[in-house]
């Protein structure tokens, strides 16, 4: 059949949903700020406060990862009504569409606080320095000579750590011990706490 022919259903639901296949340059700008504020969070809660703007710390209203939050919540948010509206003008689109970015940012950023509070107060062990080995338990895990070194197995947090060590006696593998000193990081100087009769003279030739 030739001649014009009349568009069809799907021709119409293009022409009339055609708005969506292209972004304007408001609704790119609010998902641009939106972008801005949720790459800032990501530096925020990743790597910490960037240069002296607040302190490392801070988990307030004012903290970085909550403007960074809100910031990236009025330009996400904003972006909704940006792209609705588009049948306003250009001044109402933004006005409206800012308004309801900054409603909608206000418990985004405040879930960040919380967020960032929980992550600054969560518990986390002390680094473990040479003084905090002394007086730690353990065992000899490779027999130790008089004066030379062997190997012993450490308790510390309740992880199993095993450090070199050396005694002013010799003592076999499995002599529980305590540690008396830390000459260096990898190291320790032990004595036994084995009652005196059970720890076997060690022949070293």
């Amino acid at each position: 059949m030739t001649g014009s022919t009349s568009p069809t259903y799907f021709d119409r639901m293009i022409a009339h949903t055609g708005r969506w296949r292209t972004i304007d340059n408001i609704t790119l700008g609010f998902l641009i700020v939106g972008g801005v504020g949720l790459v800032l969070l990501i530096v925020a809660l990743v790597v910490g406060e960037i240069g002296d703007f607040g302190h490392a710390d801070a988990d307030g209203p004012f903290s970085l990862p909550a403007i960074a939050a809100f910031i990236g919540g009025i330009g996400f948010v904003g972006a909704i009504p940006a792209a609705l509206l588009d049948e306003l003008s250009t001044t109402w689109r933004v006005v409206i569409s800012a308004a309801i970015g900054l409603i909608g940012a206000i418990p985004i950023a405040w879930g960040a606080v919380r967020l960032t509070a929980g992550l600054v107060r969560m518990n986390t062990d002390a680094t473990l320095s040479e003084r905090d080995l002394i007086g730690r338990l353990g065992q000899v895990i490779t027999a130790i000579p008089a004066g030379g070194f062997g190997e012993v197995r450490l308790s510390v947090g309740g992880q199993p750590l095993k450090y070199h060590a050396k005694s002013a006696e010799a003592l076999p593998s499995g002599t529980p011990i305590y540690v008396i000193d830390t000459p260096t990081a990898t190291s320790v100087e032990v004595v036994s706490t084995a009652p005196r009769d059970e720890v076997p003279n060690l022949e070293v030739g």
